[in-house]
């Protein structure tokens, strides 16, 4: 079975994805605004969900087809194949979304579709309108650590765990321009959740960004990284998890292993693959730090469940007693910028200090940012490029790159 399948992405986020695909085989790979466009088999789509890091979630398109009345809908959608991803007496969801076409309302369209399916699959329960995802979540199809030791048995059960059986399963029903494409979610939740960060600081970075920063910079896992801002952990534990070759999504389950089509042969394959390819250990220090306590604490429990903990320092101390291990390195971090957490004044201070230590302590290191204000930035006197544009959580940010 082949399936025409979209991993959807943040703004700016695109290349990064295309080059993750690209680099897993995917040789199709393009990317479009909002997200990159492939082809794939059941053991790629396994693939795809397990190793990619920066996607926030990988749908494939059922049907597209043009529509201007509510009659053309409901016929379309009774042509479509529910019943290769919703088994019987399953329960679905609907995220209907119209731009510049002459059927505008997205709760009639939901509706529509809604009913081609309980019409198609017997017993199946629509579990209403899906709520968005607080990311740029719009499909469209147009243009010797513990993970070490686990055995890929053991994986199996756990991620069958992550992700109970009756979760409902999401369809994206998107118009533009008169032209409805529908598509299936392959993954559930969404990507960034691993199943580590159940323990949070204060305004937490999602894992897909703290990767796609690693990207952006060039993250040499052979070299220490250091983030005097850790919060709870979110860029080291990335970074470990990087150095030892754990795929993002080992320790969780997808929402297309419960299809009626789902290949659970495929899937055991793709895990088993990925449980080979985990080293026993990083090759370089990875040190996290921050002034909080709460927030070490819950960096560390983090770090447990995500399997790295021997592989990342946490450590309680402000950014003032900074140090870094010997040789040259990578200083990367997430730095408060006065939006969300407290007021941006004082954090001139903050910035200017940090680029001192960054200076005095770090000579011949990268220093990496997550910029929302190039003020802030020009306080630290380093001569920052911007090699990332993208937004967290709504606000515009930028990943900026230096050497000290």
């Amino acid at each position: 079975m082949k399936y025409d399948a979209w991993a959807i992405a943040a703004p700016g986020l695109e290349a990064l994805v295309q080059a993750e695909l690209r680099a897993l085989g995917f040789a199709d790979a393009e990317a479009l605004t909002g997200g990159v466009s492939f082809t794939t088999d059941a053991l790629g789509l396994a693939r795809a969900n397990l190793y990619v890091r920066v996607a926030s979630r990988i749908v494939v398109r059922l049907a597209s087809f043009r529509a201007t009345a509510f009659h053309e809908l409901e016929r379309a959608a009774r042509k479509v194949e529910w019943g290769r991803v919703v088994a019987p007496g399953a329960r679905f969801a609907i995220r209907a979304t119209a731009k510049k076409s002459r059927l505008y309302h997205s709760d009639a369209i939901a509706q529509r579709v809604s009913e081609a399916i309980l019409r198609a699959v017997p017993g199946a329960v629509a579990s209403g309108k899906a709520a968005r995802d607080d990311d740029a979540d719009v499909a469209t199809h147009d243009s010797e650590g513990p993970a070490a030791l686990m055995s890929a048995a053991a994986l199996t059960a756990s991620a069958a765990n992550a992700i109970s059986s009756d979760a409902a399963q999401l369809f994206v029903v998107r118009f533009e321009h008169d032209r409805c494409t529908i598509s299936a979610d392959t993954s559930g939740e969404l990507l960034h959740r691993r199943g580590y960060r159940q323990a949070v600081a204060r305004a937490p970075l999602r894992e897909t960004l703290a990767a796609a920063m690693l990207s952006a910079v060039g993250y040499d896992a052979a070299k220490p990284l250091v983030d005097p801002f850790c919060g709870s952990g979110t860029l080291p534990i990335e970074a470990a998890m990087l150095a030892r070759r754990i795929a993002p999504g080992l320790a969780r389950s997808f929402a297309c292993e419960q299809w009626p089509e789902g290949d659970a042969v495929a899937w055991r394959a793709a895990r088993e693959e990925a449980a080979v390819l985990v080293l026993p250990a990083a090759q370089a220090p990875i040190i996290g730090s921050d002034r909080d306590e709460g927030a070490i604490t819950a960096a560390r429990a983090n770090a447990e469940r995500a399997g790295v903990s021997g592989d990342v320092e946490f450590v309680q101390r402000a950014v003032s007693e900074l140090t870094v291990p010997a040789g040259r390195g990578l200083l990367i971090t997430n730095p408060p910028y006065g939006i969300r957490v407290g007021e941006r004044a004082p954090l001139r201070d903050l910035y200017a200090r940090l680029g001192q230590l960054a200076r005095a302590r770090c000579p011949g290191w990268q220093i990496a940012l997550l910029s929302a204000d190039h003020t802030l930035d020009s306080h630290t006197g380093l001569d920052f490029r911007a090699v990332l544009r993208t937004n967290n959580g709504g606000i515009p940010v930028r990943v900026v790159l230096a050497t000290a």
